[in-house]
């Protein structure tokens, strides 16, 4: 029963890990799709490494506090039993929080700009495409989303 529970909030987790938005550059929704994007010209000044924070859901602490709940309920018996199904389930819903922002987190970039107006301007997004200081690169915008592209 226990490890039945534990492969189940281990699925929800691995789960949780595929459905966050990517903040990529090359990625774009499906409600981007077919809308007018204004390109601007730039050269790269600088490039930071940053960390792109995971997410932070209901379901990662939720998983957590059922998982530690269940392993709680299996210790003693009585008054103790439930303290301890208690004290599991609020351990296991802060392991299960942090296990998922950790497990969603990612690598990103602070990518500043010099555009041709003279004018610089900085970007963060996923460190999944490299940029070196000099490197001419576009910057697409639409609805308040800018990505910097080669």
């Amino acid at each position: 029963m226990r490890i039945t529970t534990l492969v189940a909030a281990a699925s929800i987790l691995l789960t949780l890990s595929g459905c966050m938005g990517s903040k990529s550059g090359d990625v774009y929704s499906r409600d981007e799709a077919r809308k007018t994007q204004t390109v601007r010209l730039g050269v790269v000044e600088s490039v930071r490494n940053v960390k792109l924070e995971g997410t932070k859901t209901p379901i990662g602490g939720g998983a957590g506090a059922v998982v530690g709940g269940i392993a709680g309920s299996s210790v003693g018996g009585g008054k103790g039993q439930a303290i301890a199904t208690v004290l599991g389930a609020l351990v296991g819903g802060l392991a299960g929080a942090a296990a998922e922002e950790g497990v969603t987190r990612k690598d990103g970039l602070e990518i500043t700009v010099k555009l041709e107006s003279g004018s610089l301007i900085a970007v963060v997004q996923e460190a999944d495409t490299q940029f070196s200081p000099g490197d001419q690169v576009r910057l697409v915008e639409s609805g308040g989303v800018t990505r910097v592209t080669h």
